[in-house]
């Protein structure tokens, strides 16, 4: 029998060598390409100091990648010749499928594609593993936990962290070969005019030996498993699933033996046996043996059954978000007659936080960008000390924003040369306001003014930043554009160490392509030997691509140096998905079940200079990663003293222990079963959606206060608690930052025989009271918007104190104007424009005001006349920069003063007005 005519037999001798041509094409171009890009990371790895971990890791996967094509091709080469026909193959000429005809290579033919097609699939498997080259890297560089082991297995934490994932990317990369050959083997079956399978046979044996080996490894795997009441090892598990396996392991074994003893006849139906004998036994051992102990033993006892290993999952899940040491303090707050001595709080009352970061944000960035490519990514809280006390103050950093450029502005030469960097940083405090309504500003314009003595800035250029997403060329024949200043602007030029030379023309060329200016760099006269190239910016790639196997915070902050110099501090942790019995919790697109803030990372926003400190040294990953990089880290105690006094506690492991503490405040087991006493981060009410009042988790607040009971004035982060579905106060979680007290944990545990108010109800409280009620109505009828600023719960003695600004913003003034602070207790509702106002009615029981009170007359004031002049001048000023902003189209910052008019006139006229 012959294929038809039209069918052609293959010319593989052709085939192989337009392949062969191909690849070598291919691998030229590839490797040409990722040499330039190996280049030019070394050089910027070198800029840094970190010379030394870029090789590690290129190191790290140039072995893996070694090691598993290697192993890959050898294997499946040897395997494609034991399935490859040999002398007792009955070659069919062709095989019909789908009505065509394909012609069957030869055994000869077949024998010689063995080696590429090995060689190719080889280098899959070791470009596919090398990406995973840290985990056999931890393996190496392991360290022991013999502290903790898992009640199941008897395994210490170092096997799950180190261990297990070396054991199922192994596991899992030789099933994978395994199913490969055994494919091949069918299809040379198919071909085979005997019938005979003996070449499946044997790739069956292997196949069931590679599962056997999987389904060994897969039984730790129970140990992370999430279930309807826990994840880890339940009692069915414990019992029967986990000893089922090994029924299941040994048929595996049983029914490899068996497909082996196959392979000198070939017999279709022994290999249907030798896959049977598993499949009936998992069917026993794993779904009808498991099934029947769950409806009839476990459930009619199922705490009986479950405890043991409840409490596991509880005290495995708060030992891996260090829970286990948390300070818990039993607080009642008085419910009537709710107040407190001001004088004992004076601190933390003067630091009370009435700046709502949104608030503060739009106002910077009308009063503060001085110019429209200016911007003011985040607000940041930090503590300073000022005349010798420390004061809660909000920074926030002028950086420069390619995407505001005027379109005739936006060009290449512009945007890598001279538009390089932003300007400066702002700092007010907390809660103060001037006379305007403004900031009252510690630092603000351009150059940088200071109103403190000890707080200077001698390095305002911000070249590394939050939104600094762009090369840039430095030191060229061009002049950077650094402030502006009056008519003109303000030039510079860069004198730091950050970045890479550009220096000979080929080096040149090869960094242009990197950053895609390959048609401009050559070609400038702007740019010299000694310029050089500063890239990845972003302080978030930054750090991320020199330490990819760390997490880091969403929110870097500034602090400002004693050196005048301004620094980034960012979180960095190191995470599992891999301790034992505990709890999941999503960290953006993946889970994890163990979190350790363990690096401090600080970025020089000059420079772009990166040093990590480790401050968790009991971490057993970050123990491996500094053997593996000892260049990298440095101890906490190397750290400078005016860095380490801004260390704060990070808000991405408060977050995720506040989230597991919700649920896992509860250590008993029959609690947590029943789900008694499960809670939720409290509730507020911040903006409106189509009319209605729409509440939201509150935000981690960082705030300066008192403990009760304690006379230390401490930097913390809190988070209020409820019970899920209720609004009323359960507890309140708070993250310590400074000294010997940094990152330990404080939760105080209200009453759950006493209904304490929480922030949707002291929201309720304002929303319902007959006074304030219709006046926030009337004012959002007014084409104006009432903004509801960050409600603070603040415990002073045996008190709640609730805080909440509320601001008004015109429907054509984009700033935000803060018209009453609201001050609650559990019995006591005060709100007045002013916080001393507000408080002082709250602590005598004065019916609320929304008019400030007058001010006392002093002695200046009775006995000499309103400076009308002064109120005059300052008013004209305003108009005529109002008519100037309009004129050049700059409507926003003509609308801010314009409103800076308004508030003149109204002080004239108050200033004006006989008192009565």
């Amino acid at each position: 029998m012959r294929p038809p005519d039209y069918h052609r037999s293959i010319d593989t001798r052709a085939i192989r060598r337009f392949a062969l041509r191909l690849v070598i094409i291919v691998f030229i171009l590839a490797a040409g390409f990722q040499s330039i890009s190996f280049y030019v990371d070394s050089l910027w790895f070198q800029s840094l100091g970190f010379e030394s971990v870029y090789w590690y890791r290129l190191q790290g996967q140039a072995i893996v990648f070694l090691a598993f094509a290697l192993a890959s091709a050898v294997l499946l080469y040897f395997l494609f010749r034991l399935v490859t026909p040999a002398g007792d193959y009955a070659r069919r000429p062709f095989v019909e499928i789908a009505g065509e005809a394909i012609v069957v290579p030869t055994p000869e033919s077949l024998k010689r594609l063995a080696m590429p097609v090995a060689i190719t699939v080889g280098i899959f498997f070791g470009l596919s593993f090398s990406s995973d080259w840290s985990k056999y890297a931890l393996f190496i560089n392991r360290v022991p936990t013999p502290s903790v082991s898992d009640p199941i297995f008897g395994r210490p934490l170092s096997f799950y962290f180190f261990t297990l994932p070396v054991f199922e990317g192994v596991v899992g990369w030789f099933l994978a070969i395994s199913v490969i050959v055994l494919v091949a083997a069918i299809l040379m079956s198919v071909t085979d005019t005997t019938a005979t399978f003996k070449r499946v046979s044997l790739t069956v044996a292997l196949l069931l030996l590679a599962i056997a080996a999987e389904t060994y490894v897969g039984r730790y795997a129970l140990l992370l498993e999430q279930n309807t009441l826990f994840t880890g090892v339940r009692y069915v598990d414990d019992k029967i699933v986990v000893p089922g396996l090994w029924f299941v392991i040994a048929a595996l074994l049983l029914g490899a033996a068996f497909a082996a003893v196959n392979i000198r006849v070939g017999r279709i139906r022994n290999i249907g046996v030798a896959l049977a004998i598993p499949a009936l036994t998992y069917l026993v051992a794993g779904v009808l043996a498991p099934g029947y102990v769950t409806t009839f033993v476990v459930r009619p006892n199922e705490l009986v059954r479950e405890t043991p290993y409840i409490r596991s999952n509880i005290d495995f899940t708060r030992n891996a978000f260090a829970l286990e040491h948390i300070e818990e303090i039993p607080f009642e707050p008085r419910l009537t007659n709710a107040v407190f001595d001001p004088a004992k709080h004076s601190d933390t009352l003067g630091n009370t936080r009435l700046w709502d970061w949104r608030a503060l944000q739009q106002t910077l960035r009308q009063v503060q960008e001085i110019r429209t490519y200016y911007d003011f990514p985040h607000i940041d809280v930090d503590r300073y000390v000022i005349n010798g006390k420390p004061q809660a103050m909000m920074l926030a950093v002028r950086e420069l924003s390619l995407n505001k450029l005027q379109t005739g502005s936006q060009n290449w030469v512009n945007e890598r040369l001279i538009y390089t960097h932003g300007y400066g940083i702002t700092m007010n405090h907390v809660s103060r306001f001037s006379k305007e309504g403004l900031p009252d500003f510690v630092l603000s314009n351009m150059p940088v003014e200071s109103t403190e003595k000890e707080l200077q800035i001698r390095r305002p250029e911000i070249y590394f930043g939050e939104i600094t997403d762009w090369p840039v060329y430095v030191k060229t024949r061009q002049k950077e554009f650094n402030y502006p200043e009056g008519d003109a602007n303000n030039y510079s030029t860069y004198e730091g160490t950050g970045g890479i030379q550009m220096g000979s023309f080929f080096r040149r060329l090869l960094l242009a392509w990197s950053v895609g200016d390959l048609t401009k760099v050559p070609f400038s006269d702007d740019i010299t030997a000694d310029s050089m190239l500063l890239m990845r910016r972003n302080i978030r790639e930054r750090v991320a691509e020199v330490a990819p196997f760390l997490t880091f915070d969403d929110d870097p902050y500034v602090v400002i140096g004693n050196d005048g110099t301004l620094y980034w501090i960012i979180d960095g942790f190191t995470t599992s998905d891999r301790y034992p019995f505990s709890s999941h919790i999503n960290l953006g697109n993946h889970a994890v079940n163990y979190i350790r803030n363990s690096v401090k990372t600080v970025v020089d926003a000059y420079n772009g200079t990166v040093h990590f400190y480790v401050f968790d040294t009991g971490d057993p990953l970050i123990q491996s990663y500094q053997k593996m990089f000892p260049a990298l880290f440095s101890s906490a105690g190397q750290m400078p003293d005016f860095l380490r006094a801004h260390v704060r506690y990070p808000e991405l492991l408060f977050r995720s222990q506040a989230a597991i503490y919700t649920r896992y405040h509860v250590e008993n087991e029959q609690v947590f079963y029943n789900r008694e006493d499960v809670w939720t981060i409290a509730q507020q009410g911040t903006r409106q959606q189509q009319g209605q009042q729409v509440a939201d988790a509150i935000e981690p607040f960082f705030v300066l206060m008192r403990f009760p009971g304690s006379s230390e004035l401490e930097f913390v982060s809190i988070f209020p608690f409820t019970p899920a579905n209720r609004n009323n106060l359960i507890g309140w979680f708070a993250g310590r930052s400074d000294g010997e007290k940094y990152g330990t944990l404080r939760a105080y545990r209200f009453p759950k025989t006493r209904f304490v108010d929480g922030p949707l109800q002291i929201q309720a409280r304002i929303d319902q009271d007959p006074q304030l009620s219709p006046q926030l109505t009337l004012w959002n009828q007014q084409g104006s918007t009432v903004i509801r600023g960050n409600l603070l719960v603040i415990p002073l003695e045996d008190t709640l104190l609730f805080v909440e600004p509320i601001y008004l913003q015109a429907e054509r003034s984009p700033m935000p104007e803060l018209r009453l602070v609201v001050l609650a207790t559990q019995d006591r509702l005060a709100y007045a424009p002013r916080f001393a106002e507000a408080l002082d009615s709250l602590l005598e029981g004065r019916t609320p005001s929304l008019s400030p009170q007058p001010e006392p007359p002093s002695a200046t004031t009775k006995t000499e006349p309103i400076d009308i002049r002064s109120w005059i001048e300052r008013a004209n000023q305003a108009f005529s920069e109002y008519q100037r902003l309009t004129a050049e189209g700059k409507l926003a910052e003509a609308g801010v003063k314009l409103d800076d008019l308004k508030r003149t006139l109204e002080e004239m006229k108050r200033r004006s007005s006989p008192s009565k």
